[in-house]
């Protein structure tokens, strides 16, 4: 699943292509994705002018003056900037058509698992973090208001493992599975950790090695294990650089102790016992 790193690769991908150009068609394939297409969406966008772009964890928020355009990418989707009239293929379900600054293209999703979503929140409902999959979401790990202090005094009633807190989005957003486990690595931290036992010193080491991994995984395009793609058809190389993910068996770089793999809340979790305590 693309995480926060890859959404914020495509944001960033998008903008130049999209901001301050005008709608002029969108093309529905089929009925909605994971959930139903909104009614009416070509009519909300024809001839509207897109505002700036944006991203809330692992959604990509496309602004206009009236509302705002929600995009998830589900487990297997990617978006694509592509010429006006590029013939769509069986897995491409919504196309937005833009008055570039070179002429017309085409924002096309494509996503073959349909575990994705296109959804409008109105401008009329109030700022987009009122919508229903928005509103609950945690603060974001590459802004300000992120810090070892708020992990320490979020996590002092919670007995479940950091891992699965972590993931849970309620305190921190957007830290997927690939995330968590490397920066669990860089901290020094065992996934296992019930959070409540974790302390103010190690918690600032884990809100650093949250923000340096996706940072960095933002600077080399992001991951692609699977699906994954950029606007422009490249693909990530931060699984190069990875530490313990989706290395189950092989020796750690630091020590050379055999990766570990276990399951925490039916995902894999991989992790060094000799340098995470």
């Amino acid at each position: 699943m693309p995480e926060l790193p890859e959404v914020e690769v495509t944001r960033r991908g998008l903008a130049p292509h999209l901001e301050g150009h005008a709608v002029r068609a969108v093309v529905l394939r089929r009925g909605g994705l994971r959930w139903p297409f909104p009614p009416d969406l070509a009519l909300r966008l024809d001839g509207r002018t897109i505002g700036l772009t944006g991203r809330r964890g692992k959604y990509l928020l496309i602004g206009f003056e009236h509302g705002t355009l929600i995009i998830h990418l589900g487990m297997s989707g990617h978006l694509r900037v592509l010429p006006a009239g590029t013939v769509a293929q069986k897995h491409d379900h919504f196309d937005m058509l833009v008055d570039g600054a070179e002429g017309p293209q085409v924002l096309r999703l494509t996503d073959p698992r349909r575990f994705g979503a296109v959804l409008w929140h109105d401008a009329g409902d109030g700022g987009v973090d009122n919508h229903l999959l928005l509103r609950g979401l945690g603060v974001e790990p590459l802004e300000d208001g992120f810090s070892g202090q708020l992990l320490y005094r979020e996590t002092r009633t919670r007995g479940t493992a950091i891992k699965q807190v972590l993931m849970a989005g309620d305190i921190v957003v957007g830290v997927g599975n690939i995330y968590c486990s490397e920066s669990l690595f860089r901290a020094g931290i065992n996934p296992k950790t019930p959070a409540r036992r974790i302390g103010p010193a190690r918690y600032e080491r884990l809100a650093l090695a949250i923000r340096e991994i996706l940072a960095e995984a933002i600077v080399q395009g992001g991951s692609t294990l699977r699906d994954f793609i950029g606007v422009n058809g490249q693909t990530g190389y931060f699984q190069q650089s990875y530490f313990v993910y989706d290395r189950s068996g092989l020796p750690c770089r630091v020590c050379g102790a055999p990766v570990r793999q276990i399951k925490q809340g039916q995902r894999s979790t991989f992790y060094c016992v000799n340098c995470q305590k």
